[in-house]
């Protein structure tokens, strides 16, 4: 075809162009079709691949150009079916490995690089702009180009550098390889068409060459190797660049040696590494060389980055951060930015970024490089609305393709918009939108919304406000600061709605020229004296704020080693109003708080602080908690169950002194929590045991799937637990006495086996760790007691029960239950329980050990002091209660079965009173009387006082419980 003839279907496709793009179109074609016959080179022709032509070539010049100089490149990936399709996995390692092919030396390296990345960059923008490839594709497609040019760059070099210097090595002469970090986009597989590539360059060990003289210290090689690689990929030759270069995010920047030790870089960031460093080290990811070296390294520098504490002071870096890229936004004009502009990309990494230092070291997933990625957990896990995730991440899509489309004309690095009317119009056009005017409120729109969430959950203005415009509290800074004598600092406490003030501004002294402001150091004072006016505001409306003040000093006392508490509540007025609201209702809250400040971070959310999981829900969050801790990490497994435990308690005690749950509730989250607990203590054990031994054998000699049992005793057994109760529990195991373990890489008898395991359970339950103990044990109950075997077989816990079991034994049994194991076992026990407590008994010999036992229990635990009663062990009392809902059990069972269906008190008295055997008067008094003394012990729990109350409350109780117990065991 003649060049000057017209081209029909070509025609047809420019016509759907808007009309100002096709004058620029239409001459690139006439010059591919000039050099694609003067090169013999089939031309496009197809209609359908035209008008994908034409919407490629009006968005790129830089595609059209290289068509019109060298269209055999077009051919070839029309030819090849690679423009067609996306990649399969290493199918682009693949091309490039063939397009190396028996590569020279460094020059001849560079240049077919840069040649390599000339197709592929045509390939990957024409895929993209022709609407082809999704944002995913088109970013993997650029990290991956980017890393294989890096990786089999570096390992030819390598090797050409070996042949010259010798083979670097470590002390005792192990080869050295260098490792390759990509930070950035290109970290985080998420390159973009003109990124730089950021660089950190590692090897593992200091050393010097072996093999050739003279010998090279390892670092002078792998500088040399660095300076090497960077040249063959950033230098702009004839056939320009493979990928820019930037080295300037290593130790000590610009100044900073070009390659480093682990041992060094680990050095660097744990004493000098800097708040922007670890937003950076997020996505940091080994992209060449030494992988298995590399990924040792980034474990090591993990702990940088993520902070196993929950780390607040993230906000005030990145406000930092993002206002320098403001001001130099500003400096230099450009707020038409798509990347660093108000609601721009850098803000929706912002916000993601924010939630991965604070929680990343809590919350592995969140560990993740990929933006997108972090979106979609944090509305998971709840920490941004799911309405926000999905709207950041609408608009983080939107805005990378308008990236790639400004950058898809020249093949620049820009994210400015255009400011021409024909430019406007290509990325209108390229954007899928008729005109200038669609596009930009559909910019803008997107725009807006993310700086709206970015001033939601970055800007935190009632932190950075000045103190006459936050809330009034100017004069509560002053106070704090000293700026007042005692008289005046004191007048103004009391107008603010404290009282105690003399002793509050004696503490106020106390703090700001104590111990412990003087060791916070500049950002941690800094923090503080932000707080304080603040929490002064907060407890100045309580009912008795001065209690409350020294409630939460004592907390911020026991943190203020670490300021990041203190950024929490700074940027958490929310969290703070709750700490002083709980610290002001229960100091056993505020000791908790204090002990384990981790759980500070349950006071974000009000909505979970006071409705406390029950269930399946419970359950699955314990579940997803565990998934995050590596398996063989026994101690951070039990680190995880304790901040578990202690989560789920405070949330009880939140709602509980709020009034969100009635008396019996509590009893019923305290329990659930403690039988969950227990049933993932004795997975991991169990898990753990059968790595080292197998499974124990039944009778049949086949390996048991559990065949252990865990029986709750007491106030667990009876699904009355309290906040400070320990757990009274029995090991039972069903395995064959004379078997042996089967299946492990030791063996040994089934009893050393659940032996053990018990033994396991106990140390995971009891050992103090920095989290604390996780639950006191209380394992007297078992056969025998303290002397009896501490994992006892079923069948011998039923002959001991049935033969030797004492009548308190019995007592006890009545509240005993299963709560974690084999549910056949649970089942055989349930069977034994019946059956030893339905056993027929004389009235008044039951009658006579039951007052005995009953008597002694007072003596060595009632009341000794004049004026009080003990709600526990007092007569009236608790105990009262519990012993003749045993009595009535043990006494009647034979003949009443159904009493022993429920463990709990409270239903076995309703049994009692339906059977007839108790007056349905006295029953119903004994239940009221039951849980009023038990809602007192909750409250005397929190308030951290002794169960009692004054000798006068609840005499008509007393006095009824003391006539029903005369009348049930004394007649």
């Amino acid at each position: 075809m003649p060049t000057d003839a017209p081209h029909p279907p070509f025609l047809r496709a420019l016509a759907q162009l808007p009309e100002p793009l096709r004058p620029a179109v239409e001459r690139h074609w006439s010059r591919y079709v000039e050099s694609a016959e003067r090169e013999q080179v089939p031309v496009a022709g197809h209609p359908e691949f035209l008008r994908g032509l034409c919407r490629v070539w009006a968005g790129s010049e830089y595609v059209a150009q290289w068509c019109a100089r060298e269209p055999a490149l077009l051919a070839g990936l029309q030819a090849s079916g690679d423009l067609f399709a996306a990649d399969a996995p290493g199918e682009l390692l693949s091309r490039l490995d063939r397009h190396l092919g028996k590569v020279l030396n460094d020059d001849h390296l560079a240049q077919l690089l840069r040649t390599f990345r000339r197709r592929e960059m045509m390939r990957i923008i024409w895929r993209d702009l022709a609407g082809w490839s999704g944002l995913d594709e088109t970013m993997t497609d650029l990290s991956r180009l980017a890393e294989h040019c890096i990786d089999r760059a570096l390992g030819l070099l390598d090797t050409w550098q070996r042949k010259e210097y010798g083979t670097p090595a470590g002390a005792d002469g192990t080869p050295q390889s260098l490792v390759v970090i990509g930070m950035g986009k290109l970290g985080a597989g998420e390159l973009n068409l003109s990124s730089d590539v950021d660089l950190i360059f590692a090897y593992p060990e200091d050393g010097e060459t072996r093999g050739r003289r003279p010998r090279v210290a390892n670092e002078e090689y792998f500088i040399r190797l660095g300076r090497r690689l960077i040249a063959v990929l950033d230098a702009q030759t004839r056939d320009g660049f493979v990928f820019r270069v930037d080295m300037r995010l290593r130790p000590f920047g610009g100044s900073g040696p070009l390659a480093m030790s682990f041992d060094a870089l680990e050095e660097y960031y744990q004493e000098q590494g800097r708040e922007w460093e670890r937003y950076a080290m997020i996505k940091a990811r080994v992209v060449g060389g030494d992988r298995a070296r590399g990924g040792e390294l980034l474990a090591a520098l993990r702990p940088f980055v993520y902070r196993r504490y929950l780390d607040f002071g993230a906000f005030e870096s990145l406000r930092e951060m993002k206002e320098m890229i403001a001001r130099e936004v500003r400096r230099k004009g450009i707020e038409d930015n798509v990347k660093t502009g108000p609601g721009g990309i850098r803000e929706v990494e912002f916000i993601g970024q924010a939630f991965q230092l604070i929680r990343g070291g809590r919350d592995t997933r969140l560990q993740e490089r990929r933006i997108l990625q972090v979106l979609r957990v944090l509305a998971e896990r709840r920490y941004l609305p799911e309405f926000v995730s999905r709207e950041l991440a609408a608009a983080y899509v939107f805005l990378r393709r308008v990236e790639h489309r400004l950058q898809a004309v020249e093949d620049q690095q820009t994210q400015r918009l255009p400011d021409d009317d024909l430019g406007r119009l290509r990325l209108a056009h390229g954007m899928g939108y008729a005109d200038w005017k669609g596009f930009l409120e559909a910019l803008h729109g997107h725009m807006e919304t993310v700086h709206a969430h970015f001033d939601q959950v970055i800007a935190a203005p009632q932190a950075e406000a000045p103190a006459a415009e936050s809330g009034g509290h100017a004069e509560l800074e002053s106070v704090w600061r000293g700026r007042f004598d005692a008289g005046q600092a004191q007048e103004i406490l009391a107008r603010a709605g404290l009282d105690d003030v003399a002793e509050v501004h004696r503490r106020l002294e106390q703090l700001r020229g104590g111990t412990t402001a003087r060791v916070l150091g500049r950002q941690g004072r800094e923090r503080l004296d932000r707080l304080m006016p603040l929490l002064l505001g907060a407890v100045g409306g309580l009912e008795a704020p001065a209690r409350a003040f020294f409630r939460v000093l004592d907390i911020l006392e026991a943190v203020a080693g670490r300021s990041a508490y203190l950024a929490l509540l700074v940027e958490n007025p929310m969290a703070l109003s709750q700490l002083v609201r709980l610290c002001a209702a229960s100091p056993w809250i505020a000791t908790e708080l204090a002990r384990h400040p981790l759980l500070l971070d349950e006071l974000l959310d009000p909505r979970s602080l006071y409705a406390p999981p029950r269930g399946a829900a419970l359950e699955d969050e314990l579940r997803q908690q565990m998934l995050r801790v590596p398996e063989e990490d026994l101690e951070q497994q039990m680190e995880h169950l304790r901040h578990f435990r202690q989560a789920q308690v405070l949330r009880v005690a939140a709602a509980d002194m709020m009034g969100a749950l009635p008396l019996m509730k509590v009893s019923d989250h305290l329990t659930e929590i403690a039988e969950v607990v227990l049933r993932q203590v004795l997975d991991l054990a169990w898990s753990q045991m059968a790595l080292r031994y197998g499974r124990p054998t039944g009778s049949d000699g086949q390996p048991l799937e559990s065949g252990f049992l865990i029986i709750a005793y007491g106030k667990l057994g009876g699904i009355e637990l309290g906040y400070g109760s320990d757990l009274d529990l029995v090991f039972l195991h069903g395995g064959d006495p004379d078997g042996n373990t089967a299946g492990g890489p030791r063996t040994v008898a089934n009893g050393v086996f659940f032996a053990r395991l018990g033994q396991r359970i106990i140390h995971v339950l009891n050992t103090l760790t920095p989290a604390g103990v996780l639950y006191e044990v209380d394992m007297r109950l078992r056969p025998s007691g303290a002397s009896g075997l501490l994992v006892s077989s079923l069948d011998a816990f039923a002959e001991y029960q049935r033969e030797d079991a004492w009548t308190w034994e019995h007592q006890a049994l009545v509240r005993a239950r299963p709560v974690a194991g084999d549910a056949a076992l649970g089942a055989r026990f349930d069977g034994i329980r019946r059956a030893v407590l339905g056993r027929r008994r004389e009235r008044g010999a039951l009658a006579r050990e039951v007052r005995e036992m009953r008597q002694r229990m007072r003596e060595a635990l009632g009341s000794r002091e004049a004026g009080w009663f003990d709600l526990k062990q007092d007569p009236g009392g608790i105990a009262d209660i519990e012993f003749m809902v045993q009595y009535g059990v043990l006494l009647w069972s034979s003949e009443h079965p159904e009493l022993l269906r429920y463990p709990d008190n409270i239903r076995i008295l309703e049994g009692l009173a339906a059977a007839g055997l108790m007056d349905p008067a006295d029953a119903e008094l004994l239940a009221d009387a039951y849980r009023a003394y038990r809602e007192v012990v909750h409250r005397c729990a929190l308030q951290q006082e002794p169960a009692r109350v004054e000798e006068g409350a609840f005499n008509d109780y007393r006095q009824a419980v003391r006539r029903i117990w005369a009348a049930q065991l004394e007649t």
